[in-house]
């Protein structure tokens, strides 16, 4: 996000401060972010089971890549089921296809 068009916005995480370079036109998403971030790092905080920002940092990155992955995979799988449907799709109209052809000869 080095481009010599972007802008700096700054971003509250667990109480920090971070200046953030942001492409013209995405701050808004870009502190929908951050909101997300400081809220999922404060759920793992106040879960008292893990301490300091940058454990919590990885915890919540951790998840975050699993559900991410989740996704990516039930995505994937869905994709299959529908490639699988269309051939077998494909499949009956060529045999309708054929025995068309047979009916008119």
């Amino acid at each position: 996000m080095s481009d010599s068009r972007s802008i700096p916005v700054q971003v509250r995480i667990l109480d920090r401060e971070y200046r953030v370079a942001c492409q013209p036109g995405e701050e808004e998403a870009l502190l929908a972010s951050a909101r997300f971030l400081d809220q999922k790092m404060r759920e793992i905080k106040s879960s008292g089971k893990v301490i300091g920002n940058d454990r919590i940092a990885v915890m919540v990155a951790l998840n975050l890549a699993h559900e991410l992955l989740e996704q990516r995979s039930k995505h994937d799988d869905g994709e299959e089921r529908v490639g699988r449907r269309i051939q077998a799709l494909r499949e009956k109209v060529e045999v309708a296809l054929h025995q068309t052809n047979q009916l008119e000869l």
